[in-house]
């Protein structure tokens, strides 16, 4: 009899282990959710929906139901096509954005006529700017944001301090414990190491120093929201807030991008209140700043070996040196007598 309660205790502890990483999951991913009618605005049922990955070129494909509502979910943050398709109406397409912890809702008003037949949407898919499921209050960046927000160091959890309620400690831990350079910033008053973080659903957070583990490169996320009040009960770990952040997934095609941010005196305005006139020492009003940052990131197909890729760069560069070889010929037309 003991030995049976040993195994219904184990039991119960992998269900709710696997319940709780999947209630987890759910913060990575994105839905689509929409309705498919007719011209009158009667429901299709029995339509087709297609929704494919436009940079991984994956597919998934659902029906809608009796109401013609249909859903998506599980969608890794991207763009995505939309293809709607009923017998005796013509096929319907559009692009959606789709976001990490978000449901967009796409609907469809299908015209008669035949499947081959296409008509592309251009509006842009709504977001539900009233979440039925969840209070939470969150602070949400999208990769635009992420890359071109002025950030001095390019540190990303200085973006914390973007958000209403927080604070940057005076302290901050030594090299040798955070060489990640990871900030102590308190969020509504909590003790810095009450905020959570979590990358790509798995945790972040450092159990012992309260900070980030792994502090992602700008270039490599693709977007990052910051909870502070009314988190789900399937974010553990954390009493002050939550910070998520999504990673690029890869795409089948060779890509990077270079920056570079630089930062001098010579740029610089002077502080009218301290610094009014120059400094007997120096002579300057400002004193010597020079902060020069470069890098650059590359990205492709991992199935790719590196003697492909080299081939392709190989290729590219000779391209760019036949086209810059050409001579530049001025031509010259007589005037019209």
């Amino acid at each position: 009899m003991q030995g049976k309660r040993v195994l219904f205790a184990v039991a119960v502890l992998l269900v709710a282990t696997v319940l709780s990483m999947s209630a987890r999951a759910q913060a990575v991913y994105g839905s689509i959710i929409g309705t498919v009618s007719d011209p009158k605005g009667a429901a299709i049922g029995g339509a087709t929906v297609t929704v494919t990955d436009l940079t991984k070129n994956q597919t998934t494909t659902v029906q809608t139901n009796d109401e013609g509502n249909y859903t998506v979910t599980h969608l890794i943050p991207g763009r995505y096509v939309v293809k709607i398709e009923a017998q005796g109406y013509k096929t319907s397409t559009q692009e959606v954005d789709v976001r990490a912890d978000i449901t967009a809702r796409t609907d469809y008003s299908l015209q008669v006529g035949a499947v081959s037949e296409h008509v592309t949407v251009t509006a842009e898919a709504q977001q539900l700017s009233l979440k039925t499921d969840r209070a939470d209050v969150a602070t949400e960046f999208n990769q635009r944001q992420l890359t071109e927000l002025p950030i001095l160091d390019r540190n990303f959890t200085k973006f914390l301090l973007l958000t209403p309620g927080t604070q940057q400690l005076g302290w901050q831990h030594a090299s040798s414990e955070n060489p990640q350079g990871s900030v102590q910033i308190m969020v509504n008053g909590q003790h810095f190491s009450g905020t959570s973080f979590q990358l790509d659903g798995t945790d972040n957070q450092d159990p012992i120093l309260g900070i980030i583990v792994i502090n992602p490169t700008l270039e490599s996320a693709v977007e990052s929201k910051i909870t502070t009040q009314n988190y789900d009960a399937e974010f553990g770990l954390a009493i002050a807030g939550i910070v998520t952040a999504q990673t690029k997934s890869g795409s089948n095609d060779l890509h990077g991008s270079l920056f570079e941010f630089r930062r001098n005196d010579v740029t610089s305005a002077r502080n009218p209140f301290s610094q009014s006139s120059n400094n007997a020492l120096t002579g300057k009003a400002i004193p010597d700043t020079l902060w020069n940052q470069f890098g650059g990131s590359p990205g492709g197909d991992s199935r790719r070996t590196r003697t492909s890729y080299s081939a392709i760069i190989r290729e590219r560069v000779a391209r760019m040196e036949v086209r810059f070889s050409q001579p530049f010929r001025l031509r010259s037309r007589a005037p019209a007598i």
